[in-house]
């Protein structure tokens, strides 16, 4: 598989996994992950992967800014996430 095919394989594995069910979720990851995921670093995409790889209940906590990741390269992630959906 050619590196583009791998990448475009990739984005939509995880397009598919950024759709949680929960809104408040989906608004944040869905356009990131559409927008933005593939201008990331490659260790910014492991990054991002581990975020989604992450329990709803943590994400909507960490999103919504009612706790912070313990993991802080994970939270670097969800400050990334937060700044595009306010910033674009």
């Amino acid at each position: 598989m050619k590196t583009s095919e791998k990448q475009h394989e990739d984005l939509r594995r995880l397009t598919w996994h950024s759709r949680r069910g929960m809104l408040e979720l989906d608004v944040l990851l869905l356009p990131f992950t559409e927008q933005r995921y593939l201008q990331l670093s490659e260790e910014d995409k492991v990054q991002y992967q581990r975020l989604i790889n992450c329990e709803d209940q943590d994400l909507f906590n960490w999103f919504m800014e009612k706790s912070v990741c313990p993991d802080s390269e994970i939270q670097r992630m969800v400050n990334i996430v937060l700044d595009y959906a306010r910033h674009g």
